[in-house]
């Protein structure tokens, strides 16, 4: 009698969204689908899921994104220097015109200082199709880059203005993407049995909270009071083929990085949830 027939692992597509340190929880995900063998047929990102995304197309697997997470987030001397020598102006341009502000960094320079390997210069050079998922400013739309330079697309899908500098491309001044499409499941691959995709936008843990938000903390929390808004309108007409993961770091700020181990070991259950959705 011949041995029955294995069962063929479906085809699954990434729709990685945008939440600042939050979106580490994705690197978990990309653990599950190393484990499982299966390589994603695309992957679309919006601001920490593209950087983490276009790392992952660029040939870095799932575990050398998190042992580099854990060893680049445990060093603040070392992460402050790195951030100090992408930044953008001087302290003399807050009392300026000049172009320069000394709060914010050079995308492409905290890419190149920050990911565990370069990226290569093009979309085409990537092993995994990619889209990376932006806002033109001026445009007022989305922008979803697949082709021509990587750096600097995945650079614009995290400038939120205030600390990352908009990045110009193709005649456009492209800011984060989280302001159009925090989770962009419509880039995902058609013809993919399954689309997962991770939203990290999560909800803020204490409503009850009586201490008011300081300046900082204001805006990156109505970027992501915003994102989660429009995430929840887009998900509300969703394929049924769309399967959505929400990790629990919810408890975790947009600059949490260097709680890397705790929002690693929050978004764990993802590995079980993936193999569930994968396996049937």
């Amino acid at each position: 009698m011949s041995a029955p027939a294995r069962r063929r692992l479906p085809t699954v597509s990434l729709a990685l969204g945008g939440g600042g340190a939050r979106g580490l929880a994705h690197i978990v995900v990309l653990e599950a689908l190393d484990d499982l063998g299966i390589v994603p047929t695309s992957i679309a990102g919006t601001s920490m899921g593209a950087i983490i995304g276009a790392a992952y197309a660029a040939g870095s697997s799932g575990k050398e994104l998190r042992r580099h997470a854990l060893a680049t987030f445990r060093d603040r001397a070392d992460v402050m220097a790195r951030l100090f020598q992408a930044r953008v102006g001087k302290l003399a341009d807050l009392w300026s015109q000049g172009f320069g502000n000394p709060l914010q960094v050079d995308g492409e320079v905290v890419l190149q200082r920050f990911l565990p390997r370069p990226l290569p210069p093009s979309f085409a050079d990537l092993s995994i199709p990619f889209v990376a998922v932006s806002t033109d400013f001026y445009g007022k739309t989305r922008y979803a880059a697949h082709e021509g330079p990587l750096s600097p697309a995945v650079a614009a899908s995290m400038a939120l203005p205030w600390l990352v500098r908009p990045v110009r491309l193709n005649g456009r001044f492209l800011v984060d993407g989280g302001a159009t499409d925090p989770l962009p499941v419509r880039d995902a691959d058609e013809e993919a049995d399954i689309v997962i995709a991770v939203d990290v936008t999560g909800c803020f843990a204490t409503p009850e909270e009586t201490r008011p938000p300081g300046p900082m903390e204001a805006m990156l929390g109505m970027s992501l009071i915003m994102q989660s808004a429009l995430t929840e309108a887009r998900m509300a007409h969703a394929s049924k083929r769309i399967a959505l993961l929400r990790p629990a770091v919810q408890d975790f700020k947009i600059l949490d990085f260097f709680a890397a181990r705790a929002i690693l070991a929050a978004a764990e259950p993802l590995r079980d949830q993936v193999r569930r959705i994968v396996r049937g």
